[in-house]
């Protein structure tokens, strides 16, 4: 692997690599680091295989969480990891139902499921300075990954009013905005997206909320909370807060309302077939600055390289003697030192799971079901809300 990188990780001896699948490969190795050794297990995908391909594992809604290995047998995948970092825990708003909805921007099979939270809405260590909630890792029509940040552009019109829409099936909605849902959000409650604030996740919930349910293009309900429950396909539930309930109120049954929404790569002209959120921790082969060099935990992420065209999906081991993990400064080196341009930080802790057919998870060769490789810290998988999933035709 060459001289170790300029962070102080040392150049990985890596096991024998096992191949999973055609273009997909499985090898793990151990890293001398600031807190102790911690052991990696990778999943390394050709995707210049016609027969090879990622995408966006979930539950079905986006409001929902599911083990990896149950998101990955369930989509047919040969191996997977956990993803973006997601709504956990609502202790400081007793009450209030956690969604177990994610972060970021979701895109599945070229679908934009939901927008990002606002960044002082989200669970998670902090970000490196610059980095923003919409921050994405994805795959584009062009079978190349990349990293980008997917920007929500929607609007609500009502005759000659525009209301500028300021989430699609989110947790969490910037102060003064409205908010759609539909479908693909699940049965949860919608009373969290009205809590918090843009700046302060533990701020209490509004007290000035409205929501319409819009359905063949005109209103058909009105509520002066957010409610729960399944959004039929083809409605949309507006959920206003503040300025954004005072728009809502407005409207009486019966009037037309046309709602639409994309979500906006900032950098790439190819569409996303999948994308998910996270953080970028290198970028051009150079670690952003900023990065966390002191707090070590087992973590997630995923290495591109080869302009796009193999994909590195690591995660680290969370048994006993290997539970004092890496840094992100320390993820950001190893995925360097495996030969990665870019590289995206996804949830860690009792999340980090990597499986293959074979919480990583892999499917072994002839296997009906994939096998967790690493060892969850909580000693079990953790539901989580989304991940990548590896697929193979051969």
């Amino acid at each position: 692997m060459g001289a170790a990188p300029a962070g102080g990780v040392e150049a990985p001896e890596k096991t024998a690599a096992s191949r999973i699948a055609p273009g997909v490969k499985y090898w793990h190795f151990d890293i001398p680091a600031s807190h102790g050794t911690a052991r990696a297990h990778v999943l390394d995908i050709n995707l210049r295989d016609p027969r090879t391909g990622v995408g966006l594992l979930y539950p079905g809604e986006v409001g929902a969480r599911s083990a990896v290995s149950a998101l990955a047998d369930g989509a047919g995948a040969v191996g997977g990891i956990n993803g973006d970092f997601f709504n956990i825990s609502e202790a400081q708003h007793p009450g209030v139902e956690v969604t177990g909805a994610p972060v970021g921007p979701a895109v599945a099979r070229g679908r934009a499921l939901k927008g990002a939270v606002p960044n002082g809405q989200r669970f998670g260590p902090a970000m490196p300075p610059g980095v923003t909630t919409e921050a994405v890792l994805g795959v584009g029509y062009d079978g190349r990954a990349r990293l980008d940040s997917l920007r929500l552009d929607g609007q609500v019109r009502v005759g000659q009013t525009r209301l500028p829409l300021g989430g699609l099936n989110q947790y969490a909605l910037p102060v003064g905005s409205v908010g759609a849902f539909t479908s693909d959000w699940g049965r949860t409650s919608r009373v969290r997206s009205t809590c918090g604030t843009d700046t302060n996740r533990g701020a209490p919930c509004s007290t000035d909320t409205h929501e319409v349910t819009v359905r063949g293009g005109r209103v058909v309900e009105s509520a002066g909370t957010p409610g729960s429950g399944p959004v039929a396909a083809g409605s949309t539930v507006l959920v206003g807060r503040e300025a954004g309930a005072q728009e809502l109120r407005k409207l009486s049954i019966g009037d037309r309302v046309h709602v639409r929404h994309r979500l906006v790569a900032a950098e790439s002209r190819m569409p996303f077939r999948f994308a998910l959120g996270g953080y970028p921790v290198l970028r051009g082969g150079a670690p952003l600055s900023g990065l966390d060099s002191v707090t070590s935990a087992v973590r997630t992420a995923a290495g591109i390289s080869d302009n796009g065209r193999r994909l590195l999906l690591l995660s680290l081991d969370g048994s006993p003697e290997f539970r004092t993990g890496l840094t992100v400064a320390e993820v950001a080196d190893t995925l360097r030192g495996l030969g990665a341009r870019d590289g995206f930080s996804l949830d860690g802790g009792g999340s980090s799971t990597l499986v293959s057919s074979a919480t990583l998870v892999a499917r072994a060769p002839g296997a009906q079901a994939v096998t967790v490789r690493n060892n969850p810290s909580g000693g079990a998988e953790r539901p989580v809300a989304n991940g990548i999933g590896v697929f193979s035709r051969g």
